[in-house]
Parts: structure tokens; C-alpha cells; sequence
């Protein structure tokens, strides 16, 4: 029964917080400036870490799609 209200473990939690932090900023300044890619990292930067279990791979891919907005500008 308490299997259903297991949300992982802390560092999981944490990151999903600072990426959902980071992710609702991105999305916020997308729209305000018009600019389509912050605004889509953003969303995925929201949804992530409802679909990644693993504490590393959360990080990691957290950490490129955050860095996506920055280097698309030297391209």
C-alpha cells in the first residue's frame, strides 16, 4: 500500500526541484521574449523528472537541456 507514495530518494527530489525551478524560469523568459527554444527547454526541464528515475541521468540530462539556450548561441 505505501509502495504507491515512493517518490526515490532525496538527491532525485532535490534535482527535480532545482530543475523544475530552472525549467519554469526558461519557459517564463521564452515567452516573454518570444523565443521559441528557452521556452521549449523549459518544458522539458518541468516534465523531466516526472520520466527519469535515475539520480545521475536526471543531473546529466538536466545539465545539457540548462546549457541547450546558452550554446545555441554560438552555433
Amino acid at each position: 500500500m505505501l509502495d504507491m507514495f515512493d517518490f526515490g530518494d532525496s538527491a532525485s527530489l532535490a534535482w527535480g526541484l532545482v530543475l523544475g525551478a530552472i525549467g519554469t524560469g526558461y519557459f517564463m523568459y521564452g515567452k516573454r521574449m518570444q523565443k521559441v527554444l528557452p521556452m521549449g527547454c523549459g518544458v522539458v526541464l518541468v516534465a523531466l523528472p516526472y520520466f527519469v528515475t535515475g539520480t545521475l541521468v536526471l543531473a546529466v540530462v538536466g545539465g545539457l537541456v540548462c546549457a541547450l539556450p546558452y550554446l545555441s548561441r554560438f552555433v
